[in-house]
């Protein structure tokens, strides 16, 4: 049964900061994760949002994650980044170093991170955003988890991998790409999990590389290593381009592991209890290097335009281009958001360790 709780975005988004100050972040720190996770569900993107507070707090509670999360500069030119996470919260780290690579564009044109070290930063598009609030043109990318088998694969090697790209436009929402490069992302067959609902058969391999579409045991294989996984973008085999979305997910280990010297593929959280290493790529581009803003947002306007008054084959659907959905999505749930009652139980279940409650709205 998927029954949902209304809560207060505002409320919700002060809790799980407290929450996270009461398992030892700072306040910055805390105040920055908090708002990574309540925009992905503000986004309508359930995967990635407060249904990972207990990911995170058990990973504190573990010294998985460390409690500082001041990245140490490793290298650093005017148009270049490369940072040590030291452990630290993801999104924090992220959000520091995309901080730099902005003010570094909007003085040098451009400005690129590659991040070793981190651990999971949440929704990638979040990061793309701070640039496109500034103006510029965004990036954002990480290496994650082996949870994706290689296409005529047995076994995960690669994560899920996700790409996102932000470009302004005039009138229009701007186009915010927020991808995995696996058919799925983990949170989405957890969602289906908690539904107790299948998965499509292109999703997910067994033990055995045989499609399945049982979420529980998929994640349980995933979680125990003993084989299967997600499927590339594309899915199983080559006919339908799984081995594009193989090769879109090598291209983000490159970028985000291989340019900071850190992990990739099976070495990302290679053992339990121990850090992840989690590897992210960022970065955010002037404008005024190429056409500058006013004339390439215009021109994406154009563009924009004329993608979406493309006729339909039914003439009933709409076209949507990418993150025109979640913006709708942020302006709905600026003020109220309705969350799966089980999140909402086991979020108050951390929060109760703190003498902490969220309060639904009845």
């Amino acid at each position: 049964m998927n029954t949902r709780v209304k809560v207060s975005t505002n409320d919700l988004q002060n809790f799980i900061e407290m929450v996270l100050i009461k398992n030892g972040l700072s306040k910055e720190d805390a105040e920055i994760t908090a708002d990574v996770l309540v925009t992905s569900d503000k986004r309508g993107i359930e995967s990635h949002g407060v249904a990972r507070l207990k990911r995170y707090i058990d990973g504190l509670a573990s010294g998985v994650i460390h409690t500082e999360s001041t990245p140490e500069i490793i290298k650093e030119t005017p148009v270049s980044i490369v940072a040590d996470g030291k452990g630290g919260m993801g999104q924090s780290i992220t959000y520091k170093i995309m901080k730099k690579c902005i003010k570094k564009a909007k003085t040098n044109f451009m400005c690129f991170a590659s991040i070793r070290n981190s651990n999971h930063y949440g929704i990638a598009g979040y990061y793309t955003k701070m640039a496109l609030k500034e103006n510029l043109i965004g990036i954002s990318m990480t290496n994650s988890a082996p949870l994706v088998v290689p296409t005529f694969g047995k076994s995960a090697a690669l994560g899920t991998n996700p790409i996102s790209v932000g470009v302004p436009s005039k009138t229009n929402k701007p186009f915010l790409l927020d991808m995995a490069t696996s058919t799925v992302p983990r949170g989405k067959l957890e969602v289906y999990s908690r539904k107790d609902e299948k998965i499509p058969e292109f999703w997910a391999t067994d033990e055995n590389g045989i499609p399945a579409t049982d979420p529980t045991m998929v994640l349980k294989n995933m979680l125990d290593r003993i084989g299967g996984g997600l499927l590339p973008l594309g899915g199983s085999g080559e006919l339908n381009g799984g081995h594009k979305g193989f090769g879109l997910s090598v291209v983000v280990d490159i970028f985000s592991g291989i340019l900071s010297s850190g992990t990739v593929g099976t070495d990302i959280y290679k053992k339990k209890g121990e850090p992840a290493e989690v590897c992210h790529f960022i970065g955010a581009i002037n404008p005024d290097a190429f056409c500058g803003l006013d004339e390439i947002s215009e021109n994406m306007d154009k563009y924009i335009n004329m993608l979406k008054n493309t006729e339909t084959y039914d003439n009933k659907n709409k076209i949507y281009i990418a993150g025109e959905k979640e913006f709708l999505f942020e302006e709905k749930y600026a003020n109220q958001l309705d969350i799966q009652k089980q999140v909402f139980d086991t979020i108050n279940e951390i929060g109760s360790k703190s003498n902490l409650k969220l309060n639904k709205i009845d």
